[in-house]
């Protein structure tokens, strides 16, 4: 995948994320999606943060945009070559401090099968 394909859906998945499009998100993603996220770790302990499957996604996205309705991401960067784009990206929430995060996604055959979020 050439590293121009490979941005086009990372900025799709911001769009997406931000608009809190959940159906066209998750079009993004395979059926059988791994997510890993510090904060599903912190809110559903018993998944040691990570999610599998499309269900899984939509359950947890729907949950954070219905606790979170001014949640959005700012992006910082984006660098992408071979399967993967690594993004950078602020995180921002109303009376919230902003949080730095780094966010790896793979992707085959144009679409998602895995994706890791990182921030301090």
């Amino acid at each position: 995948m050439t590293p121009e394909k490979l941005q086009s859906i990372a900025f799709k998945w911001f769009e997406t994320f931000n608009a809190k499009e959940l159906e066209k998100l998750l079009s993004l993603y395979d059926d059988e999606a791994i997510h890993y996220s510090p904060k599903l770790k912190m809110y559903k302990p018993e998944s040691d943060g990570f999610v599998t499957g499309k269900e899984a996604l939509r359950a947890w996205w729907q949950d954070a945009f219905e606790r979170l309705p001014s949640l959005n991401y700012k992006v910082k960067s984006l660098t992408a070559n071979g399967d993967r784009v690594f993004m950078e990206y602020t995180r921002t929430v109303v009376g919230v401090e902003d949080l730095l995060v780094a966010e790896v996604l793979e992707i085959k055959d144009n679409k998602i099968i895995a994706s890791r979020v990182y921030h301090g």
